[in-house]
């Protein structure tokens, strides 16, 4: 088991922010800021699942071949290896929780897809 992650941890990406309010051995608490009308990479985890739940906003999520809209207090389940993408296309910030659940949490557990700032 790994976990790669721990409480504090942050970054800033081109469309927001993640901050780490928890971790754990098999889990990894996040919360994420999307800033207005940007849009996170088509991506897919080899390691781990993952909870969203918008607490702020409203949010865009494609799950695999589906495209569901979340508003504050709603979310979804990722499944291990589903291509999943989160976006704001709203004029306000959107704030959701990421709850990580696997044995092998790290920030290099991303392949990505599709990038809009040239990452993919």
């Amino acid at each position: 088991m790994a976990n790669n992650y721990k409480k504090g941890d942050h970054d800033t990406r081109p469309w927001g922010t993640w901050e780490v309010l928890d971790a754990g051995d098999t889990f990894c608490v996040k919360k994420i800021t999307v800033t207005p009308e940007n849009i996170l990479s088509l991506q897919s985890h080899n390691h781990r699942a993952e909870h969203w739940t918008v607490v702020e906003g409203e949010a865009l999520v494609t799950l695999g071949d589906e495209k569901v809209v979340c508003k504050a207090d709603e979310g979804v389940y990722i499944p291990v290896q589903t291509k999943h993408r989160i976006q704001n296309n709203t004029k306000k910030d959107m704030v959701f929780i990421e709850i990580q659940t696997g044995d092998n949490l790290d920030e290099n557990d991303i392949i990505r897809y599709e990038d809009s700032y040239g990452r993919a």
